[in-house]
């Protein structure tokens, strides 16, 4: 008899020394609720850059000062927190399809907004979209769209949870009324329910890997078998709840494991993520390389990630912290 009130099965987690060497991109997550630690895993396993988009606080906002302080420090403490172990990092700007839905307070958002998406390290706006997709979400994802537009930035879409396929569909129909071009717009959150038609459409298709809900490891090595590498990115969307930010480089030891190319995996893991959002003028790969000159003396104002006496790692003769 089926055990209905069972725990999900573990995650599958392959040895990272599989893929040793390689270089991966996480082009989603939100290492603003990560700690340090965290920067320092994903430096030794291969991360070499990430994107952070902008995201709710887990709880309500209560003041356009709140908004403006957090994109403040996903342009300036946050990049610099990352620098310190080595690993560039850009965001994308944008208000949330959950916090769409205080339009007063999103109205003062979108007065706010322009400030921020032209600023050095913004490569996108997002993630913007569907949540329980009400006519406020709508209303702030089209005016998003537009303003991405103006900016001449690609679009990090979150496509909802409940009724995925029907909001995923949605997001792209409003995004080409917009008269958008699909391959600056990455759709997030795929599953199996959703991909072909986001590939068909001409949409870049990205997957969140979590431990034990969405797309897990090896349904997506199933999936990049079905489909093969073009304009598919995972990310690992790792924030304050369960989830793992070494998702990325746990998936390609998988994949390594099942027989995927190195070739399919590089693009799959750290390509196609610098393709779709490297149209945004912003990203650079010889950065990567800039960025792993660390000086952990160097302070952001005032502010250091060292405590309690630890020495500074100082691996270069000079330092360049914008």
């Amino acid at each position: 008899m089926e055990n209905r009130n069972e725990e999900p099965a573990e995650p599958v987690f392959f040895d990272i020394s599989a893929v040793k060497g390689m270089r991966f991109f996480d082009p989603h997550v939100h290492m603003t609720s990560r700690t340090t630690d965290d920067y320092q895993a994903m430096a030794d396993a291969g991360v070499v850059a990430l994107i952070e988009p902008a995201f709710w606080l887990g709880q309500p906002r209560t003041g356009i000062d709140s908004f403006r302080d957090y994109y403040s420090s996903l342009i300036g403490w946050e990049r610099f927190r990352s620098s310190q172990f080595g690993i560039k990092h850009y965001c994308t700007i944008g208000l949330n399809s959950r916090e769409a839905n205080n339009e007063a307070l999103a109205e003062q958002v979108m007065e706010i907004l322009p400030l921020f998406v032209y600023k050095e390290g913004v490569v996108g706006i997002g993630e913007i979209g569907f949540d329980d997709q009400t006519p406020a979400e709508e209303k702030y994802y089209r005016l998003q769209l537009e303003l991405a537009k103006e900016a001449g930035l690609p679009v990090q879409i979150h496509t909802p949870h409940r009724d995925k396929k029907k909001g995923t569909q949605r997001s792209m129909d409003i995004a080409l009324e917009h008269g958008l071009d699909p391959k600056m717009i990455i759709i997030d959150h795929n599953n199996e329910e959703t991909v072909k038609e986001v590939l068909d459409r001409g949409f870049w298709a990205a997957f969140t890997i979590y431990p034990f809900t969405k797309m897990g490891n090896e349904r997506m090595v199933d999936i990049a078998k079905q489909y093969g590498p073009e304009r598919i990115m995972i990310n690992s969307a790792a924030d304050w709840g369960i989830s793992d930010p070494l998702a990325v480089p746990k998936t390609a030891a998988l994949m390594k494991v099942r027989g995927l190319s190195d070739q399919d995996i590089e693009l799959i893991t750290y390509r196609n993520a610098i393709t779709a959002f490297a149209q945004s003028g912003q990203i650079d790969e010889a950065d990567f390389a800039a960025v792993k000159n660390i000086d952990q003396s160097v302070k952001f104002e005032g502010n250091s990630i060292l405590r309690g006496g630890q020495q500074p790692r100082i691996d270069k003769s000079s330092i360049i912290i914008s």
